[in-house]
């Protein structure tokens, strides 16, 4: 190989891609007995918080743009997770509101957390591991554009 910095071993790029999509993955059992997805989990994570926001709040929430939330957020209407209402003051809004489906949820959520960290403890990573690797997440999160 005639450039050493284009080894995959070599990538920050790929061990952070690796390791979201196995952490997404390690949520699929928990998701399928609630009927939802990551992404779904997200948006509920965002509403448990503060419920009745509006999308763009949402969107800058999760770091993403309105045109890829409005998709998901059109489907979990659909499920009966969330409910979209017209803004009041502002027509043009749309506020995001949990349904008691979507509310119900939040109990059924409340140990998965805890079930991820007691699995990755299992595997060798502490407790402390994680509470020292949040803070350096987020200050590659704020170095990105």
């Amino acid at each position: 190989m005639a450039y050493d910095q284009l080894k995959l071993d070599n990538q920050v790029c790929f061990r952070l891609y690796t390791a979201a999509r196995l952490v997404a993955q390690s949520y699929t059992p928990y998701f399928k007995e609630m009927g939802i997805t990551y992404p779904q989990y997200l948006v509920l994570m965002v509403l448990w918080e503060q419920d009745n926001r509006v999308i763009t709040e949402i969107a800058e929430k999760l770091k993403l743009e309105t045109n890829t939330v409005t998709p998901l957020l059109q489907r979990m209407e659909k499920q009966g997770l969330i409910v979209r209402t017209r803004g009041v003051v502002d027509t043009r809004q749309r506020i995001v509101s949990l349904t008691k489906e979507g509310k119900r949820l939040e109990e059924k959520a409340a140990n998965i957390p805890s079930c991820l960290i007691h699995n990755l403890n299992e595997k060798g990573l502490s407790t402390e591991d994680l509470t020292q690797l949040a803070p350096l997440l987020d200050k590659l999160i704020d170095a990105l554009p």
